[in-house]
């Protein structure tokens, strides 16, 4: 599951949560257009960790993991080489996270997510299975991407099964806006892929035109293109994506590629 699926209360950002910090000549008016969607965030209720987590938590999440912050990642200094880099918008419990991680052990994956015991879950997997391509940040994704994601610097961007927020009054709250399509490629570099994944038909329609308009990206198609794609777009079926298909939910999936 995303991120984006906590609830959030009814709050717009701040002038100074808006934005890039580049170009320096960006303005609060500049960056409200850019990133109008609302992304204060609560964690979600329910999410306290077992002790065995906790132990784990303590011993490794200095290791593998940091909250969100105003520094911008060193890639390098993170995982201890230059490899093509992927940023996963809300990794939720990392089951797909850590299978595609470990199948791409030449790629290196940063999951984003806010809910902790998620997050903790990944942690194990990357511990018991010796993950060294995954590092994990906690926090929301577009603050993630515009303040600690350098431009041109991303091979992929995965976003899977964000929240839907189906009603009307809430569609302020999806991750997937223009500004976010804008700020995702700002951070893509030439050639690099946006993958995007849901299970909601009238998301699915709001997603393709929404990042079709960015004059950045390119559609790709699945079938036909996948020799564009720097990297595996095998996904394995998770306990959520599996009770979408369970309930006869088709699967819409979506790539666009950074502009040359």
């Amino acid at each position: 599951m995303n991120q984006s699926e906590n609830p959030v209360p009814e709050a717009a950002e701040t002038p100074a949560e808006r934005g890039p910090r580049t170009p320096a000549d960006a303005t609060p008016d500049h960056d409200s257009r850019l990133f109008p969607r609302v992304t204060a965030y609560r964690f979600r209720r329910g999410g306290a960790m077992r002790p065995g987590q906790q132990r784990n938590w303590e011993e490794n999440w200095p290791t593998y993991g940091q909250n969100v912050s105003d520094e911008i990642v060193d890639p390098v200094r993170l995982f201890g080489r230059d490899a093509p880099l992927i940023v996963e918008i809300g990794s939720g419990t990392g089951t797909s996270t850590a299978a595609m991680a470990e199948a791409e052990p030449d790629i290196d994956v940063i999951a984003v997510e806010v809910y902790q015991p998620g997050l903790a879950q990944l942690l194990g997997m990357i511990v018991r299975s010796g993950l060294e391509n995954v590092r994990m940040i906690r926090g929301d994704g577009v603050d993630v991407l515009k303040n600690m994601i350098a431009p041109d610097s991303l091979t992929g961007v995965r976003v899977f099964f964000p929240d839907p927020w189906p009603k009307a009054r809430h569609h302020k709250r999806r991750l997937l806006q223009s500004g976010t399509f804008a700020l995702i490629a700002s951070r893509l570099e030439p050639g690099g892929v946006l993958h995007v994944a849901t299970d909601h038909a009238d998301y699915a329609e709001w997603i393709g035109p929404t990042g079709d308009a960015e004059p950045a990206l390119e559609r790709l198609d699945a079938t036909t293109d996948v020799g564009h794609v720097p990297f595996s777009l095998d996904r394995p079926v998770t306990k959520f994506e599996g009770k979408g298909l369970r309930e006869e939910r088709v699967i819409h999936e979506f790539l666009w590629r950074r502009r040359d």
